[in-house]
Formats: structure tokens, sequence, C-alpha cells
């Protein structure tokens, strides 16, 4: 074997080691900043479910699938090229670009409020926001729609945390671990929704179970308690969702007022936070976060019963006179 080709041989076996030592940093990186983002994927998994909600069983899935499909489109297609370039060029617009995603974080969960508590008046506020739907395919088609633009919402949230958990590197490297970040919180988002929707369909098939030993009885039972307990499941879920929503998306108003508002707003919350505390140490942790997390809520409320005048009234008329402009 020539000189030649042993320092090629050499060459290559040096640069194989040098891109797996970057494949581990960028998953190790990803691992990090996915974790970071947890708490937005937890409210992503409860809020999906509630889109599936109505709809005969066959369809389910393949709504899931499309929310899938239009979730990993947000993220890789337009949030990561976007964090990318906002995070290289103009860092100071993404904390409030932030704060719009909220507003609408809390003006969602907040509609969701006012249709539990006057369902008679949401009713008529969502008809002048929408048209009719005429067949199931057009809701089916604008229930995706209102799905993907939520978890558009929840998903820059994710990009955005991921993004400012970084270190300082290659721009290719934070586009790998986005990328990673993005496909790999995607895939475990929609996989545990799917398993939730289908809950009720696997409790039906165990409860038809035909074996007549001590193990086909509890199978059976199992089914039942499946079929029992999946609406029941369902509601909770969907009222964890609408807080979540109302919740992150005043946490991220709250930062955002934290950073351009008077500094006395900030103080204040911190100092109301470590005064819980101080009452139960042995859990300050869980008091401080609990505080914080009901002091979001709260102002989410107030933002999202601000917004939904202000979107009847003004938003809505105005975007069905440009569609109207538009199509004469």
């Amino acid at each position: 074997m020539s000189v030649g080709l042993i320092g090629l041989l050499d060459d290559i076996a040096g640069i194989a080691k040098v891109a797996a030592a970057s494949l581990d940093d960028v998953a190790s990186q990803a691992a990090k900043a996915g974790t970071k983002a947890a708490g937005v994927v937890i409210d992503d998994a409860a809020v999906t479910p509630n889109y599936v909600i109505g709809f005969a069983s066959k369809r389910e899935l393949p709504i899931v699938g499309k929310i899938a499909v239009g979730s990993l489109r947000n993220k890789l297609l337009i949030l990561l090229p976007i964090a990318l370039l906002l995070g290289y060029f103009l860092p100071a617009a993404v904390t409030p670009l932030l704060m719009l995603g909220g507003a609408f974080l809390c003006y969602e969960g907040a509609e969701k409020v006012l249709e539990a508590v006057m369902p008679h008046h949401a009713h008529e506020h969502e008809a002048q926001l929408e048209p009719i739907a005429l067949n199931a395919q057009s809701v089916e088609d604008e229930k995706v729609a209102g799905a993907i633009k939520t978890d558009f919402i929840l998903s820059a949230e994710i990009m955005a945390i991921t993004l400012a958990a970084l270190p300082a590197g290659s721009i290719w490297t934070q586009a790998l671990v986005l990328a990673l970040v993005g496909l790999f919180i995607t895939v475990g988002v929609y996989g545990v929704v799917a398993l939730i929707v289908k809950a009720d369909d696997a409790g039906i098939a165990l409860a038809r179970f035909d074996g007549a030993s001590l193990a086909g009885g509890a199978i059976r039972l199992l089914g039942r308690a499946l079929v029992r307990g999946m609406p029941v499941f369902l509601a909770v879920l969907s009222t964890i969702g609408t807080a979540a929503m109302i919740w992150v998306g005043g946490g991220i108003i709250l930062h955002g007022i934290e950073k351009y508002g008077p500094p006395a707003i900030g103080h204040t919350v911190h100092a109301i936070t470590e005064a819980a505390a101080h009452l139960l140490p042995s859990v300050a942790g869980i008091v401080e976060w609990s505080v914080e997390a009901a002091i979001s809520g709260a102002l989410g409320l107030l933002v999202g019963a601000v917004a939904i005048p202000v979107v009847q009234y003004g938003l809505a008329p105005a975007w069905k006179r440009l569609r109207r402009s538009r199509s004469a």
C-alpha cells in the first residue's frame, strides 16, 4: 500500500471522527434544548385532541396525520429559517413577535372559556368570525386549519426556547439542532395524541375479547374501563388544554412585559412568588412555579378577554372586507 493511500485513509478517518463528534454534539444540544421546551410540548399534546373530538372514528387518525404534517411544515419550513434569520440579523424582534403569539393563545383560550360560561354568546361570536361549514369535509378542513394555526404559535415558542438554549456556534449546527428538536417533538406529541384519540376504539376491541379465562375477564374489564373513562379523560384534557393556552400565552406576555415594561412589574411578581415560597419552604420551588403560573394565567385571561371584542369588532370585519375586495 502506498504512502499516499495510507495518508488519504488517515485523513478520511480523521474527518469521520470529527463528523461523529459533531453529530454527538448536535444530539446533546438537541436533547438539552428540547428539555427546556418540555412545558410547551405538554401544552401542545393537551390542546390538539380538542380538534379531533366529534369526528367519525375512521377520520381520527387521518386528521391527526394532517395536523402532524402541518406542524412539521410550521417548524421546519417556516419557523426554522425565520428563527435563524431573526437570531442572526434582528434578535430584538424575537420577543415582540412571541408576545403577539402569546396574545393569540390567550384569545383562543378565552374563547373556549366564553363558550363554557356563555354558550349562546360564544356561538354568536363564532358565527361572526367564520363562514358556516356546508359539509363534513368543510368542518374537517376548518378544524385542521385551526389546529395548525394554534400549533404554529406553540411551535414558534418551542423553536424560540430551543434557539435561546443553544450556545453560540455555527449557524449550521443551530439549524441541525432546531430541525432535530422540531422533528422529535412533533413525532412524540402527535404519536401520543394518536394513542389518546384511539384509546376508546382499543377499549371496545378489548371489551369484546372472547377468552373465558381469568385473564380474558380482566382484559374485558380493562376494555370497559377504557370505553367509560375516555369521555371523562378527554373532557379533563380539554380543560387542561384551554388552561394551558391561557397560562402559556400569559407567561409569554408577562416575560415580555418584564423585559420591556417598568422594572417594578417584574420585581413585584418575583416578590410575590418569593413571599409565597417562604410560607412553605419545604416545597419552595413548586410554590414559586405555581404562583407565577397563576399570575400568568390571570394575565392571560385578561388579555384574552380584551382580545375577543378587538377581534370581533375590529380585526374580523377588516379581514372580511379584505377578502371581499380580493374576490371582487
